[in-house]
């Protein structure tokens, strides 16, 4: 029998996510696998459950905002750009409804449906029958390049979004930049994002094709403190001084996007922020071979504790207004380049939400290791941008290079079941 095949996959996405996966409560989970599998398993029938409880945790994938900007982040992640191959607007428009049925599906927990044992499975089966939450959220973003002739949605595009241009110290790899749909998939354990990649890519084949993908970890929290931030590939701590994502003013002022402000944003983008992606490659060996105080001279703090120099501390205050010469704390340090911590550069700060990467090795041996940068904020010219200007002639540019990433703007959620993200963009 022949079977159509874009029907196909659009029946399947409606179908996992209007009654195969998606409303299922994590609490029922343990139970509804128990029960299938107790026959045969005695430790099952004995009352074990059949889902550990460490994966239970659920995060929203409908509400003001989408889950993975400020949400507490996940250990394992994958970035993957999607160049838009659909035929016409109304295909777009599916394309993105079904990846957000799928995603919620995905997001919330599920117990896979029974089928005929002749259809296609409507899973991959990589997790089992059971899928649980595992803290996962799938953001979706919009590069530039949708805002083109093609779908008609020029006139909807979010004021500050163009295509990230390559800095002073850059050599982008075109195969590796920009994008029209960016996929941050976060969840604690990898087989979780593997899963959800490839479940989400199932639907919309005909309507996105692969442009770039990059897989992400996060370092263990090895303390001393349960506060201690995780160390990049560098051996140095990293986001000790991200802002502080609970305080809901300031995260107006830095991430969200109001167009109530006069910032001349669509109304469809009320609540949604710009996500900056950067591919950065660690030079590891070069930077191994130098010595420890020039090291922390280029960061600016120390790498045992991660205070800044001079202090005790991860999280003293560097106080750099009373080291205006850099006696202590170098004029060209990162910290102090970064975030100067003025008046006149607050407005300027970002939430980086970044993860370490490792690419196996190069055609010359050398590790292809480093950083996937990622940020978000309310303005990239104003903010990321300004920020990486400074940073263009600190010491630490001989150590890496940024190979890709993009610019995205994160729409806001969902508003529920009946509702995707970007439906804004059809909206008369």
């Amino acid at each position: 029998m022949t079977v159509n095949r874009r029907n196909f996959l659009l029946r399947s996405a409606a179908t996992l996510g209007a009654g195969g996966l998606a409303g299922v409560a994590v609490a029922d989970l343990a139970g509804a696998d128990a029960r299938a599998a107790s026959a045969t398993d005695p430790a099952l029938s004995a009352g074990g459950s059949a889902v550990d409880p460490t994966l239970a945790t659920r995060l929203p994938f409908d509400g003001t905002h989408q889950s993975g900007v400020i949400t507490p982040k996940g250990a394992q992640a994958t970035f993957a750009a999607l160049d838009a191959i659909a035929p016409d607007t109304a295909h777009l428009l599916q394309a993105l409804q079904a990846l957000s049925i799928r995603a919620r599906a995905l997001t919330q927990g599920a117990v896979l449906p029974l089928q005929e044992v002749d259809e296609p499975p409507a899973d991959s089966g990589t997790l089992g029958t059971t899928i649980p939450p595992d803290a996962l959220t799938i953001t979706i973003g919009f590069g530039a390049s949708l805002f083109d002739d093609r779908y008609g949605l020029k006139r909807r595009k979010p004021v500050h979004l163009v295509a990230m241009e390559p800095f002073a110290n850059d050599d982008l790899d075109p195969a590796r930049t920009h994008g029209d749909v960016l996929l941050q998939i976060s969840a604690g354990q990898r087989d979780t994002v593997v899963h959800a990649l490839r479940e989400l890519l199932r639907p919309v084949r005909d309507a996105f094709a692969l442009r770039w993908t990059i897989d992400g970890f996060e370092s263990g929290r090895r303390g001393p403190r349960g506060r201690s931030s995780p160390r990049n590939l560098f051996g140095f701590r990293d986001g000790t001084a991200n802002p502080d994502v609970n305080d809901a003013a300031l995260m107006r002022q830095l991430v969200w996007t109001d167009p109530a402000d006069g910032s001349g944003e669509p109304a469809w983008a009320t609540g949604g922020t710009y996500q900056v992606v950067r591919t950065i490659r660690m030079h590891v060996e070069f930077w191994d071979r130098v010595g420890l105080r020039e090291q922390e001279g280029m960061i600016g703090r120390t790498r045992d504790a991660g205070a800044p120099l001079g202090g005790r501390d991860e999280y003293d205050d560097p106080r750099l207004d009373v080291d205006p010469r850099g006696d202590r704390i170098p004029l060209d340090a990162h910290i102090r380049l970064a975030n100067p911590r003025t008046p006149a550069t607050d407005d300027q700060r970002i939430v980086r939400r970044g993860y370490n990467y490792h690419r196996g090795f190069d055609a010359a041996g050398q590790l292809d290791q480093g950083l996937v940068f990622v940020a978000f904020n309310r303005d990239p010219l104003r903010q990321f941008a300004t920020i990486q200007r400074r940073l263009d002639e600190e010491p630490m540019v001989d150590y890496i290079t940024p190979v890709g990433g993009g610019y995205f703007f994160v729409p806001p959620a969902a508003s529920g079941e009946a509702d995707f993200v970007g439906s804004g963009l059809f909206r008369a």
